[in-house]
């Protein structure tokens, strides 16, 4: 099922200036996740760190495996996994994606803006003293890079470039030019992202996606690569219109990355069935290449709360980190 544009976002933010979303964004950030900005540098995921912390049970379809506590597990003969501090200085390295496909939206925000919002939220949550960001955003004109930098005022450079970012062009306005996909961006962060850190990347994930579900996305294998050195959150941005079709009868879908497009009447019934049972299929083929890769996933919709969506996100991954041992039988661990 391919990407298509049915109806432009409300206007919303839209018709701020960037300076004046920017302010929105940070009011909106640390309003509503202003009690999870305080404390250990635990925001987004548990880690990523190198101090031991002792062990705990390992919890099937939760832990990896490269986690494991061999020595508990010997000596308890129940599996365990190493838990760990996080660093007192964070890296983070953001990749957002620029693509044509997030120029779309049919709630208050489009896709690029709650991108934008993601982005806004994890570079409030692992601010901190010596905490650095970087960020890779894939542009229909290439790739323009951040070099990892601490500080406000370099998040909110961050975020305003976002927000001003020229709109794709028309396909077929630079012949012969291939804009860069999710695999390339992935591929750069990978050569730059030397140090242990947190990777986030924002994308719809769509990008390459084979027609057989069996195979993997091409930007999976790099994503599997990070995630071996990294602790990765994988930041899923959609529109709900991109699952299922609205009785509103003829109807002319587009591809934003190729300009093919195509009349539908969405009157038929058994169409708009079709179309949801793709659209859901797709979805799980990328939930599953994520976490084959061993991503962290957040999915986020244009017509949802987001920050509350980022609230329940953190909530979980910190009991996820703070819970408790649980009692050994047979002896003591």
């Amino acid at each position: 099922m391919r990407r298509a544009t049915v109806a432009p976002a409300d206007p919303g933010l839209a018709e701020l200036a960037p300076d004046q979303r920017v302010r929105r964004l940070e009011l909106t950030v640390t309003r509503r996740l202003n009690g999870l900005l305080h404390g250990q540098y635990r925001g987004l995921l548990p880690g990523p760190g190198s101090e031991p912390a002792g062990s705990r049970e390992y919890r099937p379809g939760e832990d990896e495996v490269r986690r494991m506590d061999w020595a508990v597990t010997a000596r308890t003969g129940v599996p365990h996994v190493r838990q760990i501090d996080s660093d007192r200085e964070l890296t983070t390295w953001l990749l957002v994606d620029g693509s044509a496909s997030m120029e779309f939206g049919t709630a208050e925000l489009d896709k690029r803006e709650l991108a934008v919002a993601a982005v806004a939220a994890v570079g409030f949550l692992t601010a901190g003293v010596g905490n650095r960001l970087g960020a890779q955003v894939l542009r229909a004109d290439g790739v323009r890079r951040f070099p990892a930098r601490s500080g406000r005022t370099h998040l909110l450079t961050l975020l305003r470039t976002l927000l001003a970012a020229p709109r794709p062009t028309a396909p077929g306005d630079r012949p012969g030019w291939r804009p860069p996909d999710l695999a390339d961006g992935l591929d750069a962060l990978h050569r730059i992202a030397n140090r242990r850190g947190l990777v986030v990347v924002v994308s719809d994930f769509l990008d390459g996606l084979p027609d057989d579900p069996a195979q993997p996305a091409p930007w999976e294998r790099t994503l599997r690569r990070l995630a071996v050195r990294h602790q990765v959150l994988a930041i899923e941005v959609t529109d709900p219109r991109e699952l299922e079709l609205p009785d509103v009868g003829l109807i002319t879908l587009m591809d934003p990355e190729t300009g093919r497009r195509r009349e539908v009447c969405t009157s038929d019934r058994r169409l708009r069935e079709r179309y949801a049972e793709a659209a859901a299929a797709q979805r799980d083929q990328i939930h599953q290449s994520l976490r084959r890769s061993g991503a962290t996933h957040l999915p986020l919709r244009t017509d949802g709360d987001w920050s509350a969506d980022i609230v329940r996100h953190v909530h979980a991954q910190r009991r996820l980190a703070t819970a408790p041992v649980a009692p050994v039988r047979g002896g003591v661990a």
